[in-house]
């Protein structure tokens, strides 16, 4: 069984703003269901991604079409106040990510800030970045007060060692996007299960948009012979069930 902690629905139905020229294409919950049915698949977090823009609204429809055990991560911008905080936990939202990867509008300090001030509204954050930049500020990171989850293993091998250190201080960290990481897969997954045992969210990152090499259903066999299966059931259903409280 997977809880899916890292997927995108594209859905035509929705405005598409597209991010550096980049637009993808459709994948809909239709096509979801069909390219994850060998999966047992009993939950997940639909994740905005960079091409969406700020809105929330495709994001919750398309969890509310999924199913009760699906949850919604919104785009963090600076747009955001306290009432806009309000409205997301109100509508089922259960976190705010932050794409330093492409080139969003924060830099760390400002999203120490503004995860702060979601974490009012009992919302977590989520940062894509390489993990090789948060060194100077994991005390901070793992500080947050509703918590963090870190996109993809980090990133980078460069990253490995402060991805590392924030296991270790209780940051979740998502074994995903296997084909977009500049990394060893293989020796990130045993060093984060020997640091934090269940650091670790198994997802399919799927439909796997601007990836070297799309999610394979391998990805999930890979991470239950590195961890053995106590630990694979943690990473790929109890972990991020209790996380995402669904």
């Amino acid at each position: 069984m997977l809880f899916d902690a890292h997927l995108h629905i594209f859905d035509p139905a929705f405005p598409m703003p597209g991010n550096q020229g980049f637009v993808p294409d459709a994948f809909t919950v239709a096509d979801y269901r069909a390219r994850t049915a060998p999966l047992g698949i009993v939950g997940g977090a639909v994740v905005a991604a960079s091409t969406q823009g700020t809105d929330p609204a495709p994001l919750l429809a398309a969890a509310a079409a999924l199913g009760p055990r699906f949850v919604v991560v919104a785009e963090a911008h600076p747009g955001q106040d306290d009432a806009a905080f309000a409205a997301l936990a109100e509508a089922g939202v259960r976190g705010v990510r932050f794409n330093l990867w492409r080139g969003g509008t924060f830099d760390i300090p400002a999203m120490l800030a503004h995860a702060r001030a979601a974490a009012t509204h009992g919302l977590h954050a989520e940062l894509y970045a390489d993990a090789a930049t948060l060194g100077p500020h994991v005390e901070a990171l793992a500080a947050l007060p509703a918590g963090l989850a870190l996109d993809h293993l980090g990133m980078t091998e460069a990253g490995l060692p402060v991805t590392v250190a924030l296991a270790e201080v209780g940051v979740k960290v998502k074994a995903t996007g296997f084909g977009r990481v500049a990394l060893d897969v293989p020796r990130a997954l045993e060093a984060l299960a020997r640091a934090a045992p269940r650091c670790l969210m198994a997802a399919t990152d799927l439909p796997s948009t601007r990836a070297a090499r799309p999610f394979a259903d391998d990805d999930l066999g890979l991470i239950t012979r590195i961890l053995g299966p106590d630990l694979a059931a943690a990473a790929l259903s109890d972990t991020a069930g209790a996380f995402y409280r669904a």
